[in-house]
């Protein structure tokens, strides 16, 4: 089995979903956009994950890299491969699918909560009714066609959303670890200012190992959902 992840910054890695992977027998391959960023065959891939970045899906011009990846994607999408993006993978999978990208009425950066919208579901992934998760993002997208919205939050409707049942797009970061949430608060540390849903760095560093264990757990079922899709 391979496993493919496609990276926009340093900072932003595969977090715990690196250890799942591992575990469950992937081989694990990516694309580092900020290099070299070349693709690999669709053909070849069993699994595609997204990352985040603090760029936008918008900014074509600035990353003329990021034209051939929606392409990627949609196609990765398109030949029915499990798919799972993050913060602006999540928002990546929205554009390539036709989805439209903009700014949230507010950031949400730090440890806020989401629900479940699909509470009495069998047939998309089912979240806890509610889970505290780390947020980093100022963008939202709409929903594109045949989209289906799994969480959302009071900060921000869409954030997380599942199209089939091989495609989930996640506006949080449930791969996030202590080493993680140190990195992107070194290199974001600026967006930390007064909002109400932005924390202060020693909150969002204070946070104790069982909420990340949680998280990670989360994600782990979000993995194992989409493995048993893989065809």
């Amino acid at each position: 089995m391979h496993a493919h992840y496609l990276q926009h910054v340093s900072f932003e890695g595969l977090g715990s979903i690196e250890t799942w992977l591992r575990d469950a027998g992937y081989e694990i391959t990516n694309t580092r956009f900020y290099e070299a960023g070349v693709l690999p065959s669709i053909a070849d891939i069993d699994l595609l994950v997204i990352m985040g970045g603090p760029m936008s899906v918008n900014d074509e011009i600035q990353y003329p890299w990021m034209d051939k990846e929606k392409k990627f994607i949609k196609e990765v999408i398109q030949s029915g491969k499990p798919t799972l993006g993050i913060c602006l993978g999540a928002q990546l999978i929205a554009a390539s699918m036709g989805g439209d990208v903009f700014p949230n009425s507010v950031k949400e950066i730090g440890w806020f909560p989401v629900q479940a919208t699909k509470t009495d579901s069998t047939t998309f992934f089912q979240f806890p009714k509610e889970i505290p998760v780390f947020h980093w993002h100022g963008e939202t997208f709409n929903l594109p066609e045949g989209a289906v919205s799994i969480a959302e939050s009071k900060g921000c409707k869409n954030q997380a959303f599942q199209i089939g049942d091989s495609v989930i797009g996640l506006q949080f970061h449930l791969e996030t670890t202590p080493g993680s949430a140190q990195a992107i608060v070194k290199h974001c540390r600026d967006e930390l200012v007064d909002g109400a849903y932005i924390q202060r760095e020693e909150e969002i560093l204070a946070t104790p190992q069982e909420q990340y264990k949680a998280i990670n757990k989360l994600m782990g079922k979000i993995l194992e959902y989409l493995h048993t899709r893989k065809g």
